[in-house]
């Protein structure tokens, strides 16, 4: 385990093993009465010293990592200075990581997601450098004459010989709710008429939905309509013929609880992404039922 995801973890102890107020916390870590997993131990100690060290009103998950807090937009050497943290920190857990990373790459999981700041998907999943390849665009579009997405899936399958295809939506997509309410912004106008299409598509089911649940509902099937195109793509029909093992899941982000949904549309052949996508579509169906 890397020292930031340790870290990481020992934060997420801290806050939820005794009363998360910012005193209470304090004393806790500083007096005998934590009790911590043995294999946080090593952590715990480090976070005990920095706390030692920030005034009150700054601890923060932050601080405790050891990253400097952007104040202002200007603050560009903020990043260059987290990333000496950074790269510091990983050295000091494995002093031969960036060595072994700069040898080759061999991810096992292909991320399709939006370009939306609040969903960085190595960081969401817990994944480390090296193990998660990314292609990210504006509300996470699988398009057919997209040669940027389609170049990234192939060598993705191709060479690197990923097993799994995660296309992610988010609710709360701008992208999506954009689509929908038609403002004039623009080149990106073009790119979001293949929401527009998916919006008209299923406007049947759309329509009969409450408002506060239809631009849910269309972010979740916009995922699925990604995975039913990059399924009916050339490079995974191909990949599937020839009998590799690559298989795509649709997935949705909630900004609001940071949690993934599988919107179970998983596909493994030819023949699951037709059943899977009738699947999705259905499940849709019931929960707006259910809903009523």
């Amino acid at each position: 385990m890397s020292c930031f995801n340790s870290r990481a973890m020992v934060i997420k102890y801290l806050f939820s093993c005794r009363d998360t107020s910012l005193t209470r916390l304090t004393h806790v870590c500083a007096g005998p009465a934590l009790t911590p997993p043995t294999h946080l131990q090593p952590e715990v100690s480090r976070v005990k010293m920095v706390l030692k060290k920030v005034s009150l009103p700054y601890i923060s998950a932050t601080h405790l990592l050891g990253y400097r807090p952007i104040t202002s937009m200007n603050d560009i050497d903020t990043l260059i200075s987290n990333n000496a943290l950074w790269s510091k920190m990983l050295v000091e857990e494995d002093p031969g990581f960036f060595e072994k990373l700069s040898q080759t790459q061999k991810p096992r999981f292909l991320w399709i997601g939006c370009s939306d700041s609040r969903v960085p998907a190595e960081r969401l999943t817990g994944l480390e450098p090296g193990e998660l390849f990314v292609h990210r665009n504006v509300a996470n579009l699988v398009i057919h004459t997209d040669l940027n997405c389609l170049s990234v899936v192939q060598y993705a399958v191709d060479v690197l010989e990923v097993e799994h295809i995660i296309i992610c939506g988010h609710y709360g997509c701008g992208g999506v709710q954009a689509a929908v309410e038609n403002p004039e912004l623009g080149l990106i106008d073009n790119w979001l008429l293949h929401i527009r299409d998916i919006w008209f598509k299923h406007s049947s089911l759309l329509g009969e939905m409450p408002e506060e649940r239809r631009l849910d509902t269309l972010c979740e099937l916009n995922v699925m309509e990604q995975v039913y195109n990059l399924g009916h793509s050339t490079i995974m029909q191909s990949a599937w013929k020839r009998g590799q093992k690559v298989t795509i899941h649709g997935w949705a982000y909630g900004i609001h609880d940071g949690l993934l949904r599988d919107l179970d549309v998983t596909a493994v052949s030819r023949e699951t992404l037709e059943q899977r996508y009738r699947h999705g579509i259905s499940n849709l169906k019931i929960k707006h039922i259910n809903h009523r």
